[in-house]
């Protein structure tokens, strides 16, 4: 064989072997599978709670109208409109029915502001001083966290006994803490460019932890008490969830979708997110995975 073909030989294997080191497995995943009731759109598909409870916000058809949403483990679907609200979005739920969102008002410039819902009874959450304050989620602890937008900066923080604590990546343009679990461990996405980064904030120190060879990017949606992530990496326009654990990735495939999102993952493993399949048609699902 001459030295040009044996190069070019070598370097496709070590292509293939490249690319087999990266390979992701798919996970064998249990789905259950839910549309928006009459008259809604899906619009997102987040957190859900030890019970099951799935939450994220809904698209009225007719008016066009943003609303959050709730969906109980039989199926019962609530919808959520704060008062003088242009938008709603509820985004995570903790284990003792808690769900946390932000919502975007009607005055002129309009401002968004994070909140706490729960039995009926709405609490505002605006970081000091801020412009915008999106909440996220909080745990069973009364810790909670989100992100609040301070000049071009969107930085993260975090909630507890009303002691605000940043939550900012170094050098980074936006940090969106997403999800805490009750061991204080926070997981997000960070960026200084077009490019996404997930992260793991414990104790106050950061990790990079971004799926492999993610071309646009990584987003950490949730986390578990124990310490299973869960997320989406992006290609092009499209989103791909996945579960982090043990320090290995595997793939949230279902089965005839364009691409299949994570939006959370409960104490029980059960994980929240939403299939897009052909036609913009949209489910939502939650699931088991092994």
């Amino acid at each position: 064989m001459s030295l040009p073909r044996l190069i070019s030989a070598m370097t496709v294997t070590i292509l293939l072997l490249s690319s087999l080191l990266y390979a992701v497995p798919p996970a064998s995943c249990v789905f259950d599978t839910f549309s928006a009731p009459d008259g809604y759109t899906l619009s997102q598909v987040n957190g859900v709670s030890d019970d099951g409870t799935v939450v994220g916000q809904l698209v009225n058809n007719n008016t066009q109208e943003f609303v959050g949403f709730t969906r109980a483990p039989g199926g019962k679907v609530t919808e959520y409109a704060a008062p003088k609200a242009l938008t709603t979005w509820l985004y995570g739920r903790n284990g003792i029915g808690a769900n946390a969102g932000f919502y975007q008002d009607k005055a002129y410039p309009q401002h968004v502001h994070g909140f706490l819902l729960q039995g009926g009874a709405m609490t505002v959450v605006n970081h000091p001083g801020a412009v915008n304050t999106w909440l996220f989620t909080a745990n069973q602890l009364g810790e909670s966290v989100g992100s609040f937008s301070s000049g071009t900066l969107i930085k993260g923080f975090r909630l507890l006994n009303g002691k605000y604590t940043t939550v900012a990546y170094p050098g980074a343009l936006t940090t969106y803490p997403m999800a805490v679990n009750d061991n204080g461990e926070i997981v997000g996405t960070y960026s200084s460019t077009l490019v996404s980064n997930g992260f793991v904030w414990e104790n106050g120190k950061f990790t990079t932890l971004n799926f492999p060879k993610a071309k646009y990017g990584t987003v950490l949606t949730g986390v578990n008490n124990s310490g299973v992530i869960v997320g989406n990496h992006m290609t092009g326009d499209n989103s791909y969830g996945f579960i982090y654990e043990n320090g290995a990735f595997q793939n949230i495939v279902y089965s005839g979708a364009k691409f299949t999102m994570a939006g959370g993952i409960n104490n029980n493993g059960v994980i929240s997110g939403q299939i897009y399949l052909t036609g913009q048609s949209y489910l939502g699902y939650t699931a088991v995975c092994k």
